[in-house]
């Protein structure tokens, strides 16, 4: 007496059920948290506007303090930018545009990037954002694009708003220079534009280092803090000139190379080497950010 056995195939053995990778059908990693949704995330968050806000109103502050205090003067009665500041607008863009250059610029930033995975973890949200699932990588490279596009927003800003302030308090005009003569004000808007973008891409260097802090730890402060710290740090360093040549590995040593590009015939050395520097150390803290969070041990 012979007896058969069916063998009944179950759902998960079926091609339909899983793709080439052993992943579920129709799950495709590059489509988890699109972009717009961290970005509607990040944009409703009350730090965004205050950060938005600070930078809006950063330039007519200055403005009001020329106003109450009078027309500016260099230290020692030597011609600076702040000195010209009421020149004309674009002369005010252009201080205060020398105001923020260094550290100012740095808090944006590490804010926007220092609060990416520290921030879920806080909030005890990024296991269940993993779990979604959504691939660590796919999650980090979204809150970097997010932050870099915030970032991008907040420095640009600047300039821009203090252009318009400053030409409506004193007017559409060239640019004044008290040792390199003056500019057309349409070569040096042109020039305005161009430093902006290079002293965003300066700032890459912080924005590594504080992707990097953020991965490392579940508190926001700190990982903002240690990016800020980190500016402020090397700030001072710069300063030492008995470090010599070491200075030029520094995140903010390039931060005022682009005054070297108001002149009538630019320098564009000090930007090329500041531009060369904080990319290469963006990439550096950038890898260590995927790498650190690829092998993290996500607890909360």
């Amino acid at each position: 007496m012979s007896t058969e056995t069916e063998t009944v195939p179950t759902e998960a053995a079926t091609p339909a059920a899983s793709g080439p990778s052993g992943a579920a059908a129709g799950y495709r990693p590059s489509r988890t948290l699109p972009l717009r949704v961290e970005a509607r995330r990040q944009l409703s968050r009350r730090r965004t506007s205050v950060v938005f806000g600070v930078m809006v109103a950063l330039p007519v502050i200055v403005w009001a303090a020329f106003a109450v205090g009078g027309t500016p003067s260099g230290r020692d009665g030597s011609p600076s930018l702040i000195q010209a500041a009421t020149s004309s607008g674009v002369n005010f863009a252009f201080a205060v545009l020398f105001m923020a250059s260094g550290f100012l610029l740095s808090v944006p930033v590490a804010l926007f990037f220092g609060d990416t995975i520290a921030s879920e973890a806080s909030w005890s949200s990024l296991r269940y954002l993993l779990a979604a699932p959504v691939p660590r990588a796919r999650l980090l490279l979204a809150k970097l694009a997010v932050a870099l596009g915030f970032s991008a927003v907040a420095v640009l800003v600047l300039p821009l708003v203090a252009l318009g302030v400053g030409s409506a308090a004193y007017g559409w005009g060239d640019l004044h220079l008290s040792l390199a003569g003056s500019l057309p004000a349409g070569t040096a808007t042109g020039r305005l534009a161009l430093i902006a973008v290079y002293l965003f891409v300066c700032e890459l260097s912080i924005a590594g280092f504080a992707l990097w802090m953020s991965t490392l730890t579940d508190a926001p402060l700190g990982a903002v803090g240690g990016a800020v710290g980190l500016a402020i740090l090397s700030g001072i360093l710069d300063n030492i000139t008995a470090l010599g040549s070491l200075r030029s590995f520094l995140p903010t040593h390039g931060m005022y190379a682009w005054v070297d590009a108001l002149q009538p015939n630019p320098d564009w050395t000090g930007m090329i080497e500041g531009v060369s520097i904080a990319v290469s150390l963006a990439l550096v803290f950038t890898a260590l950010a995927f790498r650190h969070l690829r092998a993290k041990d996500i607890v909360s």
